[in-house]
């Protein structure tokens, strides 16, 4: 997988201009208002004093008093229908951004998930988008009244006295280079922050699931380092950005009231020489001031644009992998399905040549693997750990695509099956069990929504694990939380056996799901699972995952991995005759007098 490149990465976001453009133009409708009636007044100001103060017109200084009240009250209801419509818009905008975002994350494959990082997506998810919706309120609330404020502020000022237009001319472009400045520099620190946040976020989230392992091993100290490193790392980026700056506003500020000095100093030489009238200064100065103000907002709001520019990017990288890649290939697949359909009931599997690498490793996982398995078969799938199994199951999904070679399943090809109609078809029981807030029942019926009580106790009894479900104080209905940490492992992997079972798949995947039985209910289950009993399931074809010979050794076929190459095929006899691994891993499982014998 590869990122869309950073020049196409805000395409995502025209769907949202179009959906709450009328609301944004209403809002600035407002915020006009507003602008409006802040540079009306100065000007108002300079009439009290100059026509009214000045001749001491008491009826001239209340009228225009009077004036300058009502100018404020529309301004102020200007203001609020602004913030009304700035907050609405803005948090509307960042509810829809991260549900589609998290929708766009559920379809993402493993290799996509893998490219990313889980703290990265969480980042992206969460303070990405809470920058872009802060960026939203900002350009509502502020940055679009800034440049009208400063531009209406510079010609009311020119307007209202010509020979002070030099002091803006001088003051009006440094500060404009300074916050091009301030954008140009800021841009990049922000993405490294971005960046550090997600390390801190991967950090938490590795202590979170692994709390336990920690507490056992009593590893505190190291996951308190692990964690201090990242943190300081974050604050060390954060402060050379803040360093640097923090410089930008003093300047601006300098510049701007030096202009106003300047202002003062010419305005009162022109008022001694009758050239000025003093309202007339006063209101250049309270327009200098305007402009001052808008300029440090404009400058304030270019830098949230820098920090929204770099989550835009990340959010839209996100939006791209699932536009560009897994929505085309799911519309492209959808149009194969027609011509390459599961609903036959043949679970019959076959690999042709496959190679598989992950994505940034120096080796293959999977080398040349070719191998076919009949429908309603039982095949074991063994090695030693590392050589492959699970990267193999993980593939007849399309959790994975292959570099090279084709996974046929009822003689289709996958590549070319909708992801979604393939995937009904099959079910996985994973090495660790995942058991999801609710009652039991609901963990069991999430493999098939329709699913009744009836088929839920017959998957659960299959699964050997309605017994004990039945003695819990509210049985089926008991509920879970925090993934079933309440449960024991063996409880667990029953109940995720059930939920496997009740879908009544063509293709059963378990990936050395069984580990955490007792060799009690491992024997029962394994017998339950038996050629006889398959029609309890539609005549299924059942794959095994396991790293012990007994798991496997009544399996119709038995694969043997090697390093990810196939290392021998046949039944548990054929192996032991033909197969050194095979005999090797027997030999280290029963002892080498009974592997020499050949005995099962």
């Amino acid at each position: 997988m590869t990122l869309a490149p950073r020049a196409h990465s805000f395409s995502f976001l025209k769907p949202y201009i179009r959906n709450y453009a009328r609301l944004f133009i209403l809002a600035l409708l407002c915020l006009s208002v507003e602008a409006g009636a802040d540079l009306l007044q100065p000007t108002i100001m300079s009439r009290v004093i100059d026509v009214g103060v000045a001749t001491k017109d008491l009826r001239t200084v209340v009228s225009l008093g009077l004036f300058m009240l009502l100018v404020t009250a529309v301004g102020a209801a200007g203001a609020v229908g602004r913030n009304f419509l700035s907050n609405t818009v803005s948090q509307r905008f960042g509810a829809q951004l991260r549900a589609d975002a998290y929708r766009r994350i559920l379809g993402f494959r493993f290799a996509d998930i893998d490219r990313f990082g889980q703290g990265s997506l969480v980042t992206r998810l969460t303070n990405d988008v809470t920058q872009m919706q802060a960026f939203v309120n900002g350009t509502m609330r502020v940055f679009v009244k800034a440049p009208i404020v400063a531009i209406g502020g510079i010609i009311m000022a020119i307007i209202l006295d010509a020979k002070m237009a030099p002091v803006l001319f001088v003051v009006v472009p440094i500060v404009i280079l300074v916050i091009v400045l301030n954008v140009r520099t800021g841009y990049p620190f922000y993405r490294r922050i971005q960046a550090a946040l997600d390390r801190v976020n991967g950090v938490i989230r590795e202590y979170l699931i692994g709390v336990r392992v920690i507490k056992a091993y009593d590893r505190f100290d190291d996951e308190s380092v692990r964690f201090e490193r990242g943190s300081q790392e974050l604050s060390l980026t954060t402060v050379s950005a803040m360093r640097v700056m923090s410089a930008f506003s003093p300047v601006i500020s300098l510049t701007v009231n030096l202009g106003i000095v300047a202002v003062l100093w010419f305005g009162g030489i022109g008022v001694r020489r009758g050239d000025m009238r003093l309202g007339q200064v006063v209101a250049f100065v309270n327009y200098m001031i305007q402009i001052l103000s808008s300029l440090m907002m404009i400058s304030w709001i270019f830098t949230m644009f820098a920090r929204a520019r770099a989550s835009a990017e990340r959010v839209g990288e996100v939006f791209a992998v699932s536009l560009d890649e897994a929505s085309a290939s799911r519309v492209e697949s959808t149009l194969s399905a027609k011509a390459s359909d599961m609903s036959s009931g043949d679970g019959s599997i076959e690999f042709e040549g496959v190679t598989f690498t992950y994505e940034g490793g120096q080796e293959p996982a999977l080398r040349d693997i070719s191998f076919s398995c009949p429908a309603g078969a039982t095949l074991g799938i063994i090695g030693s750990t590392g050589s492959g199994k699970s990267t193999l199951v993980n593939l007849l999904p399309r959790f994975y695509e292959p570099d090279t070679g084709r996974v046929l399943i009822g003689g289709a090809d996958i590549g070319r099956l909708d992801e979604a109609m393939l995937r009904r078809h099959i079910a996985l029981v994973p090495q660790r069990s995942l058991l999801f807030g609710g009652s039991i029942f609901e963990n069991i019926r999430w493999g098939r929504e329709d699913a009744s009580m009836d088929e839920v106790e017959e998957a659960a009894a299959l699964a050997q694990a309605h017994d004990f479900i039945i003695g819990l104080p509210e049985g089926y209905h008991t509920r879970l939380d925090r993934g079933g940490v309440t449960l024991s492992g063996g409880q667990r992997q029953r109940i995720a056996l059930a939920r496997a079972f009740v879908r009544r798949p063509l293709v059963l995947v378990l990936d050395d799901s069984m580990s955490a039985l007792d060799a009690v209910t491992e024997s029962k289950l394994r017998a339950s699972l038996t050629q006889d009993r398959k029609a309890d399931l539609g005549g299924i074809t059942l794959v095994l995952v396991a790293q012990r010979i007994s798991s496997v050794r009544d399996a119709d076929r038995i694969l043997v991995l090697d390093e990810g190459a196939v290392a021998g095929y046949g039944t548990h006899a054929e192996l032991l005759e033909t197969c050194a691994v095979y005999r090797d891993i027997r030999r280290s499982q029963v002892g080498a007098g009974e592997a020499v014998d050949g005995r099962a």
